[in-house]
């Protein structure tokens, strides 16, 4: 991929094949790019898809009228830059993408080099005049918001919000489950061939939402502890850190547990499972109470429908 590196496999301990780069890791996911399996038990084989089909209250609790999987989590290695780019919500993508679903998503950041910067968001004051003056002159980044971020920043990203990021950071992100992603400038970049990727630009206008304006993170600090990161209709991110063990599901709501530093186990529905660093587990709703209990100081986000 053209913006990765191979901090999913130093960092995150995923096995990855030849010694090119890589951004994306999948990790639970109905899209049809690609399909979540069921590792093991009497399930074994099984896509979220199917789950859901077969098993739509207990996997999704209240939300099972929705007869799809609500999420894509993924991890992202933007060693490079990332486009700048926009996704659609509800009604824009009705309107550009027929059959494709709308994409908020929320990034947590694991590692970041010095220098490295993240744009969420429009200046105060920015139009789309000047959105099309700056593209011109290959400049669109002056009327972005920026920061540098570090680790322990929580970035929510409502559709319609222009965003990019890239320069050496490792990120988890939590998405709806759609792939409407259009692309407003690609920093001029140019693959082996000398052609560019494609770009979206009248699509990309129409889904900004003009009142959007600096997007801040959310900056966890060092300290154990439980909190909530974002609230919104598609899902509720919280962050857990510590050595104490701590309860996860039971509570008739689909949740993944999402291990971002150190490892464990989780106890309970009869079973115990060894839990490590990059791991991403899937609680269905119907699911009695879990203890994640950490070996060493554990961090982790948990995903919850709301």
């Amino acid at each position: 991929m053209v913006w990765g590196g191979r901090r999913l496999e130093t960092v995150l301990g995923k096995v990855l094949p030849g010694d090119g780069p890589y951004g994306e890791s999948w990790e639970l996911s109905d899209y049809p790019l690609h399909r979540s399996v069921v590792a093991a038990g009497p399930l074994a084989g099984k896509t979220l898809g199917d789950l859901v089909a077969a098993e739509a209250p207990a996997l999704l609790g209240a939300r099972a009228g929705t007869r799809s999987f609500p999420w894509l989590v993924k991890f992202l290695d933007a060693a490079d830059w990332l486009s700048v780019q926009v996704h659609p919500d509800e009604e824009a993508v009705q309107r550009l993408w027929p059959g494709e679903g709308s994409k908020t998503e929320a990034w947590f950041v694991l590692d970041a080099d010095p220098g490295s910067r993240i744009y969420a968001g429009l200046k105060p004051g920015t139009d789309a005049r000047r959105v099309r003056s700056l593209l011109a002159g290959a400049a669109v980044q002056e009327c972005l918001h920026s920061f540098e971020p570090r680790p322990g920043d929580c970035v929510y990203l409502p559709a319609g919000t222009v965003h990019a990021v890239g320069g050496g950071v490792l990120l988890a992100e939590v998405q709806q489950s759609s792939d409407a992603t259009f692309r407003l400038y690609d920093w001029d970049r140019r693959d082996a061939h000398g052609s560019a990727r494609t770009l979206h630009v009248e699509q990309a206008m129409a889904c900004i939402d003009w009142r959007r304006g600096p997007v801040e993170p959310v900056r966890v600090g060092n300290e154990p502890g439980r909190g909530e990161l974002v609230r919104c209709p598609y899902f509720q991110l919280d962050y857990v850190r510590g050595t104490e063990s701590f309860r996860c599901g039971g509570d008739g709501r689909l949740q993944a547990v999402i291990v971002l530093r150190g490892d464990g186990r989780l106890e309970g529905a009869g079973s115990v499972e060894d839990v490590a660093t990059g791991q991403v587990w899937l609680l269905p709703a119907a699911l009695p109470p879990v203890w994640c209990r950490p070996r060493t100081e554990l961090t982790a986000l948990l995903c919850s429908l709301p």
